[in-house]
């Protein structure tokens, strides 16, 4: 059978307070087109449908057209979990009449262990869960980590494995090896950091969510899919995207998205920025992390610069020139003010201005005045 595998689509999530439900929808009517053109008998969301544990009634009406649309319209069988963004209890409501439309949502431990059959292959959806859970279901007081809990999640799952099918797992966990970016959030409260990817091998192929890049790990049947959409500055490099997996075939393929603004890094000085000819060649409408080269103090740059480039998610100054080992100076011989006008030229590759040096001298004479009061 053929299967689309995404995940983490984190509905209703925000980037510096920008909405990204247009570019979710975005990247979903892409999703959907997909599945058609690839005539894939199923959908695999690996977790975190929504962003947060309560989310908000807006959020919670765009996931359901979504849901409602691949599943009642397209008549695609869906198979999802719950992930650590999501409320399991909420995401849960209403599942028990889900499975006469091929609708499979796993939220708890327990329900891991009935497997979905679809064509030939089985489907073990195992939601993100904690120690506790596992230590509760298994009745094992030892398990205190997610990697001695998944030897008794993985044992008992392989005991439900039929010969002659394929297995496929759908996990959101972070497994041992991967890589991370700012936007994900870390699982490493109670051992919950790594699972080891020795403990998948008997799978076919394990679809994972949580961490937001398809090459947070490098396995060839180990695979993030990656988020749909960027949702920080340190996902600007990424390919977004989701894989189509064929497990008769045993063959995974990549399919990227386009986005709807893209989010980029933004190197220039405020002159280059304001300039018509630099910034009719730019996307303007993409969410933007601005880097100053400028040293000086310009008044209302954000101001200024969002009246050109409306999506700005961060504005920094660029890095100044490295302090050098060879850099040496007897510096226990140089007066204060010398001091500060040698760092703040090795820093910024800059000399002080008159005015702040006069402002250098001003707080200099208050500080020593003060130790001597005291």
């Amino acid at each position: 059978m053929r299967f689309l595998h995404t995940a983490d689509w984190h509905i209703g999530k925000k980037l510096a307070g920008y909405d990204l439900l247009a570019e979710q929808q975005f990247a979903y009517e892409q999703i959907v087109q997909l599945a058609k053109e690839e005539h894939v008998d199923a959908i695999v969301i690996a977790g975190d449908l929504y962003d947060r544990a309560q989310p908000s009634e807006l959020a919670v009406k765009t996931l359901n057209a979504m849901l409602q649309r691949l599943n009642l319209t397209e008549k695609l069988p869906v198979l999802a979990i719950s992930g650590n963004h999501d409320s399991a209890t909420r995401l849960a409501t209403g599942s028990p009449w889900y499975s006469a439309t091929q609708f499979y949502l796993r939220t708890t431990l327990a329900a891991a262990f009935r497997p979905i059959e679809i064509g030939n292959t089985q489907f073990f959806l195992l939601p993100y869960f904690e120690p506790f859970a596992a230590r509760q279901y298994f009745e094992e007081d030892d398990i205190h980590q997610i990697s001695t809990a998944m030897k008794f999640v993985v044992k008992k799952m392989k005991s439900e494995f039929i010969p002659n099918k394929k297995h496929v797992l759908v996990a959101h966990f972070f497994a041992a090896g991967s890589s991370t970016t700012d936007s994900e959030t870390k699982l490493t409260v109670g051992g919950l950091d790594a699972v080891p990817l020795t403990l998948l091998t008997d799978f076919d192929y394990v679809a994972l969510g949580h961490l937001h890049s398809k090459n947070a790990l490098h396995s060839e049947k180990i695979r993030y899919s990656g988020s749909p959409v960027k949702f920080s500055i340190s996902e600007a490099e990424q390919e977004k995207g989701v894989w189509i997996v064929d497990t008769e075939f045993d063959q995974v393929v990549f399919h990227a998205l386009k986005p709807l603004h893209d989010v980029r890094v933004l190197k220039a000085s405020f002159a280059e920025l304001s300039d018509s000819t630099f910034y009719k060649a730019q996307q303007r409408d993409d969410f933007l992390a601005i880097q100053l080269t400028d040293q000086k103090v310009i008044p209302n740059v954000m101001q200024e610069l969002r009246k050109i480039y409306p999506r700005i998610v961060s504005l920094t100054r660029a890095a100044g020139p490295v302090v050098r080992p060879q850099m040496k100076r007897q510096i226990r011989k140089l007066d204060p003010l010398t001091l500060l006008a040698n760092y703040f030229n090795d820093v910024t590759g800059d000399q002080l201005t008159e005015q702040q040096q006069q402002w250098a001298t001003k707080m200099l004479k208050a500080s020593q005045e003060q130790r001597e009061d005291n």
